[in-house]
């Protein structure tokens, strides 16, 4: 009888996944540095209370203007106030602002586009002409033309006119950029499938097509919130921001700042430096996510 051996089996392994966060942080290193940078920040915000050495408000008549030392590491204002701890604290309403206005426009702008693109026709050319009247102002007008007619109305701590004045002129680019996606989408056979099956708009849209939106959506957003951070910067340091004594970076620049900046230069520096480090950590991670979600890019 002739022994037949039997071959072992072959088993090949998958090659192993790995998660998409770990995958961006080693193939996007200039990304990994800016979400490195917008952690500490929110970390430095949301544990505010416990970081800052001082308390933002405290008036210390006997060290105005001190200069950086061991005590006060950025020296202080000209009412004796911890210039580091008024930082620290002025990433909440950074953030706050920057997130919520963020948020809110690119979603506005998210949904416009897409029913813009998926509707076509006269809704579509009506809705891109005032897209295009919006998107010929520049962009800090409309957000101190709109900052200026509401006003103040503080919610929960937060300036809620301040993020629709922020959010707002936000809108238009989203949806140009949006809308180029949908319509795309909208050609594809199953949409046509949807239509004749009998789904109905909301349906088509929500489930259809804004999933297949979601890309250019974040990459948007994510980059708005440098904007965002800057434009709240911005109108706080002509008065239509956040108030005194409220911790915001842009009023630290502004009015007594301004007056001392040659006696006491660290009251302007470092709540720039601040809000530099802050645009330029959410420009590299907004950046490094297009070139990750954009297959186009992908080698």
């Amino acid at each position: 009888m002739s022994a037949v051996s039997a071959a072992p089996d072959i088993v090949y392994a998958a090659p192993r996944q790995r998660h998409p966060v770990i995958a961006f942080l080693r193939h996007q290193p200039l990304g990994a540095a800016g979400l490195v940078v917008i952690v500490l920040m929110i970390l430095a915000a949301v544990l505010a209370k416990w970081v800052a050495p001082y308390d933002p408000l405290t008036v210390d008549y006997g060290g105005i203007l001190a200069r950086p030392s061991w005590q006060h590491w950025l020296g202080t204002d000209n009412f004796g106030r911890d210039v580091l701890s008024r930082i620290i604290y002025g990433a909440q309403t950074a953030l706050s602002v920057g997130f919520l206005a963020s948020i809110l426009g690119s979603t506005l702008g998210a949904l416009i586009g897409v029913a813009s693109a998926y509707f076509g026709g006269r809704i579509d050319m009506l809705v891109q002409r005032l897209m295009d009247v919006l998107l010929s102002f520049p962009i800090i007008v409309l957000a101190l033309a709109v900052a200026a007619i509401l006003g103040k109305n503080v919610v929960l701590g937060v300036d809620v006119n301040l993020v629709l004045a922020i959010g707002l002129p936000m809108v238009p680019k989203v949806a140009r950029v949006v809308r180029a996606s949908a319509l795309a989408v909208r050609e594809m056979p199953y949409i046509d499938a949807a239509r004749t099956a009998g789904f109905s708009h909301a349906r088509i849209i929500f489930r259809h097509i804004v999933p297949n939106v979601t890309a250019p959506y974040l990459i948007m957003l994510t980059a708005f919130v440098g904007q965002a951070i800057l434009l709240e910067a911005s109108l706080s340091f002509l008065g239509l921001g956040a108030t005194e004594p409220t911790p915001a970076w842009g009023l630290m620049l502004s009015g007594s700042a301004i007056d001392f900046y040659q006696q006491a230069p660290w009251m302007i520096v470092f709540p720039g430096l601040a809000i530099s480090l802050a645009v330029f950590a959410f420009n590299l991670f907004g950046d490094s996510l297009r070139d990750w979600l954009d297959p186009k890019l992908k080698i």
